[in-house]
């Protein structure tokens, strides 16, 4: 049995959006249907390197398929100036849950990058107006990319307001999708009046404020990974139809995490966790809501699911290279 190992540049090219986004959902249901099993994330501190270690289990059994795997992430802030290397890096080994043979190893940036963009648009729709036609950004890195091509994957999205404040980024963002979009530069507050909003923000200072929202807009709620991280005005909160990806991890470093520890949110404020919105335990978005927003921390289900979209289009169109990385003698 051999091992596909998938650099970026493969797990780009095998990263077909429609298959994870549909894939994503999937994971939620069997999350909330107790068909999926996903330890807490654990931690290794190394202050004395100025960063840290988690790792990202889980096990999902769908209806065509089954897969398990685990992430291996860091986040050291010193990398880029002092080694030049990424201030975050992960693999991703994606394994056979009946042989624990390690189908793949693929890059795990990549890889969050899509997923995380994926259950965006899983969230969005489920929460947005049906007809959305705009997408606002908050912040135009990696990461919003990831949120329009998810996004529009859901959603007939035309135009696009970005509001950032490095232009160069916004110059880029442009000159990437201004062919297939209307792109604009705009303000926060005119980013946020749009029908979909997906904040990408690593801010500890709210710079959403409540007044701006549009009256039926959907917020992506997907910078804060955190403690102590929080984009959004607490009256949005507290306003909204508040769904989170998952109640650990939302209450402790999501967008939620502040007003949850303050007291001033708690959880008669939050409507459901999105795989409960999914199978529909809970409702989506009705005729009677007005905002909505998702808390999104990032689930290792939604890495096993992505892990196996990958997997499944490399192995059929012969993208990554092929190791023998167990030795199969008796």
């Amino acid at each position: 049995m051999e091992t596909l190992l998938l650099n970026p540049a493969a797990v780009e090219e095998a990263t077909q959006l429609p298959a994870v986004v549909s894939a994503v959902e999937d994971a939620f249901a069997a999350y909330a249907g107790g068909d999926a099993q996903m330890p807490a994330k654990s931690y290794i501190d190394l202050p004395q390197y100025d960063g840290d270690f988690r790792s990202m289990p889980a096990y999902i059994q769908s209806d065509d398929w089954d897969g398990a795997g685990i992430k291996w992430v860091n986040s050291h802030p010193g990398n880029p100036e002092d080694h030049g290397l990424p201030t975050v890096m992960g693999t991703m080994i994606y394994s056979d849950p009946e042989t624990a043979v390690p189908l793949a190893i693929l890059d795990g940036t990549t890889l969050t990058r899509k997923r995380t963009g994926a259950a965006a648009a899983v969230a969005t729709k489920h929460l947005a107006i049906e007809d959305a036609t705009s997408l606002g950004l908050v912040g135009a890195g990696v990461q919003a990319h990831a949120q329009l091509e998810a996004i529009a994957a859901v959603r007939d999205i035309e135009t696009v307001v970005v509001a950032d404040q490095d232009p160069d980024a916004i110059a880029d963002f442009e000159g990437e999708y201004g062919d297939a979009f209307d792109v604009r530069e705009g303000s926060i507050a005119e980013a946020v009046g749009c029908d979909v909003v997906s904040t990408t923000t690593p801010v500890e200072d709210p710079i959403v404020p409540r007044d701006a929202v549009g009256e039926h807009t959907h917020i992506n709620a997907m910078g804060a990974d955190a403690e102590g991280k929080h984009e959004l005005d607490d009256a949005i909160l507290l306003d909204a139809k508040l769904v989170i990806d998952d109640h650990a991890q939302c209450t402790h470093s999501g967008e939620i995490n502040v007003p949850y520890a303050a007291g001033t949110l708690t959880d008669a404020d939050i409507h459901a966790e999105l795989g409960d919105v999914v199978v529909g335990d809970a409702e989506g978005r009705t005729d009677a809501d007005g905002i909505s927003v998702f808390d999104s921390t990032g689930l290792a289900i939604q890495d096993v699911a992505s892990a196996h979209v990958v997997y499944e289009y490399a192995q059929d169109h012969d993208v990554g290279t092929a190791m023998e990385l167990v030795g199969t003698d008796a």
